[in-house]
């Protein structure tokens, strides 16, 4: 059976710009969330976790012709990915078989919302209307490297990302590809906030993850990617792996468009399958990365499932939500670096915001970063629309 890696990763968020400041923001439990600012919208009364960077800046910073097509999901997907390929030193790699495979939903949607009116007056910002998509912004990061031999979109709402992931190490398994950069981008867009504000699940407040009081998510945007190999390969490119993937695991239990099941069907059975691959046991498993959006479907669901499969042994449980906010389509790679790092530096990312523990679930989510032994397996969920579940469990070597 071939071994799954995980050899560098990248990362823009609200709590900052590459992995370092994640880290650091992670470490001193400071949180991305604050007022909108760079999305031009009436709806200022929703805390958001923006990514601090405008467009003009990320466009600077990539060296890319002002006059370029470009869009905010694209431009963060740039910076994460580079990001990623320098830590895996994908720059000295030659002879190698390389996939991209990123998760979005939004695409380009910042800049459909802006021009529509040129769209239907004028013909100066037709260009865009082909960068809407969601292939279109894959497309565009992996133009900006050149490097990639397989290019795919996988968007499932927000377990895009997560799948992302998945289905890169089945390229890997397969032989399709010897190395995989998968992971996931989504910038804030008006179609966005409004429409999780139509579905009233946003929260004036900061979102309070697993909280008797909480009222909904706090919208964010980010990107994150991380580089994905067989040991074998890692080993004979003399790449020292951050560490494995041992298992993962997509369900889809159908139940509500936009909810999930009240039991949490598909999210235990997502759990469940991920640990049998991996061949672990739930008491292996030392912290769940919760996907934890602090709606009142989603904790409760999520939090059963967990109930369900740990019984009166569940360990540490988070959701870094409340540092990042909602990245949607990114989550699942958002959430898998900070998995990563939780493991690598061995600490609990803490839930902030906690205050009461929820009557319906038989634990509280964890407000200390220090762990009761050393942390050796994390599970990161990552539940979308439709029911559409994926658990990733990261270990280390």
């Amino acid at each position: 059976m071939k071994v799954i890696v995980i050899s560098g990763i990248g990362i823009v968020s609200a709590l900052g710009n590459n992995v370092v400041e994640n880290l650091h923001s992670l470490r001193e439990k400071r949180s991305g969330i604050a007022p909108l600012h760079y999305l031009k919208t009436s709806h200022t009364e929703f805390p958001v976790g923006e990514v601090k960077m405008s467009n003009e800046e990320m466009i600077s910073a990539l060296k890319i012709p002002e006059n370029a097509i470009t869009t905010r999901t694209s431009l963060m997907g740039m910076l994460a990915a580079r990001e990623a390929l320098f830590h895996g030193k994908l720059a000295e790699t030659t002879g190698k078989t390389i996939a991209f495979v990123s998760g979005n939903t939004v695409g380009g949607m910042d800049k459909s919302e802006q021009f529509y009116l040129d769209y239907l007056e004028n013909d100066t910002k037709n260009a865009y209307i082909s960068a809407h998509d969601c292939g279109a912004c894959t497309e565009m990061i992996a133009d900006y490297f050149g490097i990639f031999s397989t290019v795919d979109t996988i968007s499932t709402a927000c377990s895009s990302a997560a799948n992302a992931i998945l289905l890169g190490a089945e390229l890997l398994k397969s032989g399709r590809a010897d190395i995989v950069v998968a992971g996931g981008s989504e910038c804030i867009a008006k179609f966005h906030l409004n429409g999780f504000n139509t579905l009233k699940i946003l929260d004036n407040e900061p979102c309070r993850p697993f909280d008797a009081g909480r009222s909904g998510i706090n919208l964010g945007e980010g990107s994150a990617y991380v580089v994905m190999e067989t040991i074998d390969c890692a080993n004979k490119r003399q790449v020292k792996p951050l560490c494995l993937l041992s298992g993962y695991a997509n369900t889809c239990d159908a139940f509500h468009q936009t909810a999930s099941s009240p039991n949490g069907e598909g999210a235990f059975l997502a759990m469940k399958k991920a640990l049998e691959i991996a061949g672990l046991h739930p008491y292996d498993i030392d912290y769940i990365n919760a996907h934890g959006t602090g709606t009142d479907n989603n904790d409760v669901s999520e939090g059963s499932a967990i109930m369900r499969l740990f019984g009166d042994k569940i360990p540490p449980v988070s959701s870094t939500k409340p540092f990042t906010g909602h990245t949607t389509s990114a989550a699942g790679s958002v959430e898998a670096v900070i998995s990563i790092l939780a493991l690598q530096y061995n600490f609990i990312p803490v839930n902030l915001n906690f205050s009461e523990q929820m009557p319906e679930l038989s634990f509280a989510p964890a407000t200390n970063e220090k762990p009761s032994k050393p942390i050796r397996h994390i599970l990161s969920n990552s539940f979308g629309f439709g029911g559409n579940e994926t658990s990733l469990i990261f270990s280390i070597i």
